[in-house]
């Protein structure tokens, strides 16, 4: 399969796919080390082929932040030829600065997780690599000139706080990560960037804006709502206006990719094990399991 490029769907990917708005050849699910990954699709733009999964399923939001099976997924990817990923997610701003439906390219991460396997190096001693920066450059500035091109507004400043879930956080949660410097507090992207590094593969982040966190508003609890009422039907409307512009921001991107030549450090992440000769260049053979 001669694609290196993947995009990781997050919250309503599949809603588009529900709506054909994101389409392609089912490959199906991929059998790893780690469990079986969600399925992988094969979508096409004009010539370019680029591999798609949704992370929480493909009918509905059938598995929660804390129990997608990152690794099976990560490692699937990378076995089908992925080197490059984008992924989506819809966090909460933490700061009444971002605006409901905006798009960020996450520049940091502060990781609020708890007992997610968030490594494929559970034996062997590999694994200590840097993080910074985070997410890789080369793919963030593509993101941003499409973005750019697309005339579609955005932000490429935002740390990430990632938490367990699938519980939202508490009022003084948020006040502790803003402290922290903070700005959005969403469930994925940890171990999902991680784990992507850990296999060399360049990984990006575009984020919508989907509410303002707990206590950065204040909104009485509504039954029967979204999240119980922390958003409203305005706010609603310009998530989905966001959410629907996806699938021609990676029809986008993956045209763009096909020509850009743009150096980057994320296949260098191993290097120093390969060369004092404890792995070679089979990643597969990395992982003891």
């Amino acid at each position: 399969m001669a694609t290196e490029f993947a995009v990781i769907g997050g919250s309503q990917a599949y809603a588009l796919m529900g709506k054909g708005a994101i389409k392609g050849r089912r490959l199906g699910e991929r059998q790893t080390p780690f469990g079986p990954s969600q399925p992988l699709y094969l979508l096409r733009a004009n010539t370019t082929e680029f591999l798609f999964l949704s992370r929480h399923g493909e009918k509905g939001y059938e598995v929660s932040a804390p129990y997608v099976n990152y690794r099976a997924n990560i490692f699937a990817l990378k076995d089908a030829g992925a080197r490059k990923i984008v992924a989506w997610s819809g966090p909460g701003a933490i700061s009444r600065g971002f605006s409901i439906g905006q798009y960020v390219i996450v520049d940091d991460v502060l990781d609020e997780t708890r007992g997610r396997c968030s490594t494929f190096f559970e034996k062997g001693g590999l694994g200590f690599i840097r993080q910074n920066p985070v997410f890789c450059p080369s793919l963030r500035r593509l993101l941003s000139e499409t973005l750019k091109r697309l005339e579609l507004g955005f932000t490429d400043q935002g740390t990430y706080v990632c938490t367990q879930g699938p519980r939202l956080e508490t009022p003084a949660e948020v006040r502790k990560y803003a402290s922290f410097g903070g700005k959005l507090v969403g469930m994925t992207l940890v171990p999902e960037v991680f784990l992507a590094k850990e296999l060399e593969m360049c990984y990006a982040a575009l984020c919508y804006v989907s509410n303002y966190a707990e206590g950065v508003v204040d909104r009485p609890f509504r039954a029967g709502e979204l999240f119980e009422g922390l958003s409203n039907s305005e706010e609603g409307r310009r998530v989905a206006q966001a959410v629907a512009q996806f699938p021609r921001v990676i029809a986008e991107l993956a045209e763009v990719l096909v020509k850009a030549q743009e150096p980057c450090d994320c296949g260098s992440a191993m290097q120093r094990y390969k060369k004092e000769g404890r792995i070679g260049e089979d990643w597969r053979a990395w992982i003891k399991t």
